[in-house]
């Protein structure tokens, strides 16, 4: 979609559009012939209003291609993610209202365990305790050369790593290997810009690997996500709205920011406190994102059944959004996490569309092979916002 046809067609209009992410929420069955998590948890409030939606399935960016949450929230959000890249680091940084300049280089950080081989044992530490992660991270603050790092906790074993001095470039590979039972990888440039860059944090991976000498199970750290702080055309310019972000974690926060969203503090830390804080702020937006992390940690540690559970919570919390009633409701996710992978994947992401006009299509049902019979059919991620955009009457008639 082109931004600028786009801001030419928008109309003012009294409606609103809530749009609720569960992080990761597509997957996949334990046995063939089997159902999802989605497919397997009870979920009366959304199969009931997924009768009155258009279903279907999103791809955050192309098929076959699996994405980290950056792009995957980018394409949910209107942006290609192609065009518009945002590192990791730069969303974990962001997130803790860190005061990330322009010429700071920023990376996602990791506590991980590492063997007796030097291999990644865990590469989330046990997701150890926030806490623990505070007092591991004073350790590693550091200069090398005229380089100075400043490492951060974002939550439990997730860190934001920054480096601020002279001539950095951003061009890096990281040094997570993705996988347990993998040596940590060494960063390398992309770019001769990013040179520097590579060299300092390697002598800082090689030094905090020195100061987290047997301290398991978080004895080692991993880097990836490497990037400045971009400069994103803003959503509510784009789309026309007040927009507003209830998120938990900090990596959510930090994205809803980059594009130009209010970022609404929430009360407490629980589903029930963020659709709480919904209610409390309803007046005061016409777009609201509501983030759910759960579905997808739970995916990643492999856990089919506390997937299924979170998303019955969320269910059950459904009829409070229902009673707000907003013009256009959007159920997805940024990416499809099944537990039976226990990461991230390729595999389109069910999604339902609700609105007053929208064609409803009578399937009682919401998962992937339900959304698979759906009108929208399989369509970019991107493509969602749009489409929001014309059922919330916010889009006049487009004439040569």
């Amino acid at each position: 979609m082109d931004f600028k046809f786009l801001r030419e067609l928008l109309i003012p209009a009294e409606t609103k559009i809530v749009l609720i992410i569960m992080d990761g929420l597509g997957g996949l069955p334990l046995e063939p012939g089997g159902k999802t998590e989605l497919e397997t948890a009870r979920t009366p409030n959304l199969d009931a209003l997924a009768a009155q939606a258009t279903l279907g399935l999103t791809v955050p960016l192309a098929p076959g291609i699996t994405v980290e949450s950056g792009p995957g929230h980018l394409g949910i959000f209107g942006y290609d993610p192609m065009q518009y890249r945002i590192g990791r680091g730069v969303l974990e940084a962001v997130g803790i209202e860190f005061d990330l300049r322009p010429n700071d280089v920023a990376a996602r950080g990791n506590f991980c365990a590492l063997d007796a081989n030097g291999l990644v044992s865990d590469r989330r530490a046990g997701r150890i305790p926030t806490d623990a992660s505070k007092g591991l991270a004073k350790l590693l603050t550091m200069q090398i050369e005229d380089v100075e790092f400043f490492v951060e906790v974002v939550k439990e074993h997730r860190l934001a790593v920054i480096l601020r001095g002279a001539d950095l470039g951003a061009e890096l590979s990281g040094s997570d290997p993705l996988k347990n039972g993998k040596p940590p990888q060494t960063v390398r440039a992309r770019d001769a810009a990013s040179e520097k860059t590579a060299r300092v944090a390697n002598q800082f991976i090689a030094r905090a690997r020195a100061a987290l000498a047997g301290k398991m199970p978080a004895n080692m750290i991993l880097l990836r996500g490497f990037d400045c702080y971009p400069n994103l055309p803003p959503l509510p310019e784009i789309f026309g709205l007040r927009a507003a972000a209830i998120a938990l974690h900090p990596t959510y926060r930090g994205i809803a920011k980059l594009v130009g969203m209010h970022v609404l503090p929430v009360q407490g830390n629980t589903f029930a406190d963020e659709f709480a804080t919904l209610e409390k702020n309803w007046a005061d937006y016409d777009f609201f994102y509501l983030h759910i992390k759960d579905t997808d940690l739970a995916g990643e540690d492999g856990d089919f059944a506390r997937k299924v559970r979170i998303i019955e919570q969320v269910d059950a919390l459904l009829p409070r959004v229902l009673a707000l009633q907003p013009d256009v409701i959007i159920v997805s996710g940024d990416h499809s996490t099944p537990a039976k992978l226990k990461a991230h994947s390729w595999h389109p992401v069910p999604t339902l569309l609700y609105a007053a006009d929208a064609r409803a299509e009578g399937i009682a049902e919401y998962g992937e092979r339900a959304c698979a019979r759906g009108g929208l059919g399989v369509l970019p991620a991107k493509d969602v916002m749009p489409l929001a955009l014309g059922h919330a009457h916010r889009l006049e008639k487009f004439s040569a």
